[in-house]
């Protein structure tokens, strides 16, 4: 028996010197959902969000980020709230909680439409982007995070672009729709985002990085869908990204010449980036489709409220190296 327990213990020696001869590590699985929650999800505001922790904890997460992820709106109505009855984001560590993450944190935060992270690891703030004055304003912030994951870093980079068809600021909305002004704003939002972030590192297409977020922009690798001129300025922000970044377009990669919009119509303009490196290692990746996150307008027409938004979510799982 001695013997017998003597080579066991030589052969569990040997193979931990193959794997640290061959540079080998075990991958650590990651389930990472993404949603742009609407107004805070202001539709379940008054369930106390039961029907949102309730779909986190369906996926069981280890990271989610968020869109829109301020309280704005009284419930059920379009009231807006005084500050001081926020509930959220302040209250973001006690709601993540209840889906089993100990750990938030808040992007460059200038509006009410600021993107939160949560995590069952802990977050490390790399930036916090808002953008310059005047011209470079960043309208809902971005953030650069990184969260190591049994020692394994990943950058996450969270943004929500300018919304509207005309620039930002716009003196003459609308002679800016006409001159193509969001889609020229978004473009700067983009760029500066991608130059505080990825673009700054010679090495990160070797890393581990994400990029999320509501982009308010169309892709190119859907017009087989949209059938715009091949110059569209609705493309910009994307060709920006495949020009000038290592990003891969999670969803599109997987499923060529399939369309999964992210709105109630056609419109696919929620989208997750990742590097190489996480790309190889994706087990699944899909907009979610369901009876919960299916957009339902708001019966009293109030704003543009959907519910229980009006957006859709998407889930990815991965490995990482």
């Amino acid at each position: 028996m001695a013997k017998m327990v003597s080579l066991k213990g030589v052969l569990v020696v040997l193979a931990m010197l193959m794997v640290s001869l061959c540079g080998c590590s075990e991958k650590t699985k990651v389930r990472l959902l993404y949603w742009n929650i609407q107004n805070g999800m202001w539709s379940d505001q008054p369930r106390n969000y039961n029907l949102f922790v309730d779909f986190v904890n369906s996926f069981s997460p280890d990271i989610c980020v968020w869109c829109e992820a301020e309280s704005i709106y009284k419930s059920g109505t379009a009231e807006a709230l005084d500050s001081a009855d926020k509930y959220l984001p302040g209250g973001w560590g006690e709601l993540a909680a209840r889906y089993g993450h100990s750990y938030w944190y808040i992007g460059g935060h200038r509006d009410s439409y600021p993107q939160v992270i949560t995590s069952k690891y802990p977050i490390e703030n790399v930036k916090r982007i808002i953008g310059e004055e005047p011209d470079s304003v960043v309208t809902h912030g971005s953030g650069w995070a990184r969260i190591a994951i049994e020692n394994k870093e990943l950058n996450i980079v969270t943004l929500h672009t300018w919304p509207q068809k005309y620039a930002f600021r716009a003196a003459d909305r609308q002679a800016s729709r006409e001159e193509n002004g969001g889609d020229k704003y978004r473009l700067m939002e983009i760029e500066y985002i991608c130059k505080s972030t990825i673009c700054g590192h010679k090495d990160a297409s070797a890393q581990n990085w994400i990029m999320l977020g509501d982009f308010n922009s169309r892709s190119r690798a859907d017009n087989f869908e949209y059938n715009y001129n091949n110059n569209d300025s609705r493309f910009w922000v994307h060709d920006y990204i495949a020009k000038n970044t290592p990003y891969i377009d999670i969803i599109a990669k997987l499923y060529p010449n399939e369309f999964y919009t992210t709105m109630p119509g056609k419109s696919r303009i929620d989208f997750v980036y990742c590097t190489e490196p996480l790309f190889k290692g994706v087990l699944q990746a899909n907009v979610v489709v369901d009876e919960f996150t299916t957009p339902v307008r708001d019966s009293l027409k109030l704003s543009n409220f959907y519910y229980p938004s009006d957006h859709r979510p998407i889930f990815v799982e991965f490995e990482m190296d």
